[in-house]
């Protein structure tokens, strides 16, 4: 196919707008802070993805932390083995590009959207969907407006409903481009209203605008508006990092913002370059990393500017310099994504016939609290761990845990959680929002990777 991927193109500011973030988001999130208190408190929806503060929360209650990549299907429709490799090759979530009609790519029927659901499950990934016909609404000729892809969003809502555990709807791509970039809050408003009327109660997806890099500040500065005019709220904001990101202090910034509003936010596209200017990528990830930020990069395969394929021709073993930033640094898919807990456990890849089951942790100590270590996934020269807390005996506000390593284990990088070691000796706190627990309860605390052979040694917990 000779289809243009126009998701990371299309014009974008550049050297003129960088200065923005260093002089403008500290003022801002001075300014907002008297706002975010009078937000209402995170609506508990029965059986899906929730918000809690600046978290998203599966369907289990656990936080899930999107690793990812997108796949362009409307334009792909033949590449149907890449859900399949894009899991396989680590990642917990995939954003799949639909169509609505709008554009000359055409339409993503019912029956697609559901044979995407299906085979999103079967590869126990979680599935952002987004309407990309939006693209750049007030400067792309042709893009659609955020209420028409609610059409669409309607006309599949019997596809959907009930997926509210598998499923987040990503409204629209990069719904408004740099004409009047302040239309995009009641136009958001709007388009999230609608999709509750319709009955939606999906977490809903909302991209920034300026083609998605919000350099105007816009998303930045109504985010505390548009979430409250959620009736569930349960909206997650997506920004777009390319070259207007092309600092790290510009990434901290953004980050900072957010962090600061308690709002939740992922980066729902960045490469590790574009349009030949710098992306920073690595800061990217390290800060999401540290904050439990989700991110997804673009994309798989198929772009019309093949230096950001992560993957050339749709082929898993044709890597490029994009896909190693994405999968296998320090802080990429390989070595950081966990899959949302209601697929369980990983199946042995050397198995065929093992499918996938309930974790089943070390035995815990017994006290006020337990927690104990899981194997996620081992890799020979490291592994990674995740690590459970159970309030045994009465709710728990806060926890820290204690363990020693057997011999030659290091933990290289955590997340979720303030951890330090001292030789074999490990101690972990948790980091305020992951601390309460409620009684008789467990639940999935925080992530690690270790240097060495995988090991579970008995933790001790102690409640705070």
């Amino acid at each position: 196919m000779t289809t243009t991927l126009t998701g990371a193109s299309g014009p974008r500011q550049r050297s003129a707008v960088r200065t923005w973030l260093t002089a403008g988001l500290t003022a801002l999130t001075v300014a907002l802070a008297g706002i975010w208190t009078l937000l209402p408190a995170s609506a508990q929806t029965e059986g899906g993805f929730t918000i809690d503060g600046t978290q998203l929360i599966d369907a289990n209650g656990n936080p899930f932390i999107m690793r990812g990549s997108t796949h362009p299907d409307v334009w792909y429709q033949g590449e149907w083995d890449s859900y399949g490799e894009i899991s396989d090759l680590g990642a917990n979530t995939i954003r799949v590009v639909l169509g609505s009609g709008q554009r000359d790519w055409g339409i993503t029927t019912p029956d697609r959207v559901a044979d995407i659901v299906a085979e999103c499950k079967a590869q126990r990934v979680i599935c952002v969907l987004e309407v990309h016909d939006t693209t750049g609404y007030g400067e792309e000729s042709g893009a659609a407006t955020l209420d028409e892809a609610v059409d669409f969003w309607e006309g599949v809502y019997d596809v959907l409903a009930g997926e509210e555990a598998y499923i987040l709807v990503n409204i629209g791509n990069e719904p408004i481009g740099n004409t009047d970039a302040g239309q995009w809050t009641q136009a958001t408003i709007d388009a999230i209203e609608r999709m509750r009327d319709i009955g939606f109660e999906h977490t809903l997806v909302v991209d920034a605008p300026n083609w998605g890099q919000d350099w105007q500040q816009v998303m930045l500065a109504n985010a505390p508006q548009v979430f409250a005019a959620d009736s569930d709220a349960n909206t997650l904001f997506s920004i777009h990092m390319y070259q207007v990101y092309g600092t790290a202090q510009s990434v901290v910034d953004y980050f900072d913002a957010f962090e600061a509003m308690d709002l939740p936010l992922i980066v729902g596209e960045y490469a590790y370059t574009h349009q030949g200017e710098t992306v920073a990528w690595e800061t990217i990830q390290a800060e999401a990393q540290a904050r439990g930020i989700g991110w997804i990069g673009w994309s798989y395969s198929g772009n019309s500017d093949p230096i950001l394929d992560q993957f050339l021709n749709f082929d898993p073993s044709q890597i490029t310099t994009a896909g190693e930033a994405i999968f296998e640094s320090q802080y990429g898919i390989v070595n950081t994504a966990e899959r949302a807990s209601v697929f369980g456990d990983d199946p042995d890849p050397t198995d065929p016939t093992d499918p996938p089951t309930t974790d089943e942790p070390t035995e815990p100590v017994e006290g006020d609290c337990s927690a104990a270590i899981t194997v996620v996934n081992d890799w020979g020269s490291g592994w990674q761990g995740r690590v459970d807390v159970t309030a045994s005996e009465g709710a728990l506000e806060g926890w820290r845990l204690t363990w020693s390593w057997p011999a030659g284990q290091a933990v290289s990088s955590s997340w979720n959680t303030t951890l330090t070691s001292s030789g074999a000796n490990v101690t972990a706190q948790d980091v305020g929002w992951n601390g309460s627990v409620a009684s008789g309860q467990s639940r999935e605390a925080f992530g690690f990777i270790a240097t060495g052979a995988a090991a579970t040694p008995a933790v001790t917990c102690e409640a705070l």
